[in-house]
């Protein structure tokens, strides 16, 4: 199901993300480099504009939040399988199309997003010179 449904995809999703977070900033970069088809946008909440809303800076802060289309506000690890699905990324596709491989990366995000501001201090700026390196063109 999770495959089939990749090829209908034509809407827009929105990300949301710390932009100050080197790790989360890898990740963005990652994903820039691999939205061949132009359906990710990328907005960091420290540029978020107040007419966002329903975006609530302090949970967006805690939890990945995104956008998809105009309006359905999507949160945590349902976000990257809605990004990646969005890429040309077809092993972490096929990968994402097994409910206990989604299900595992999902608790394991929960464990993640509550130590996020250490992880990244550990190894995020390190993940981040490797992708910038990596991906150049994506910096753009």
């Amino acid at each position: 199901m999770y495959l089939k449904s990749l090829q209908a995809i034509s809407s827009k999703l929105t990300i949301y993300y710390d932009g100050e977070c080197p790790l989360c900033l890898a990740e963005i970069h990652f994903l820039k480099h691999h939205n061949q088809k132009r359906l990710l946008d990328f907005v960091s909440l420290q540029q978020l504009d107040k007419s966002e809303g329903d975006i609530n800076c302090e949970l967006a802060y805690q939890t990945i939040h995104a956008r998809l289309g105009e309006k359905q506000l999507i949160v945590g690890p349902e976000v990257f399988f809605e990004a990646y699905k969005r890429t040309d990324l077809r092993l972490v596709n096929y990968l994402l199309s097994y409910a206990a491989i989604r299900f595992l990366y999902a608790k394991f995000y929960l464990i993640f997003a509550r130590y996020r501001h250490q992880i990244s201090k550990i190894i995020g700026p390190c993940l981040l010179n490797l992708v910038q390196r990596k991906y150049p063109a994506a910096l753009k």
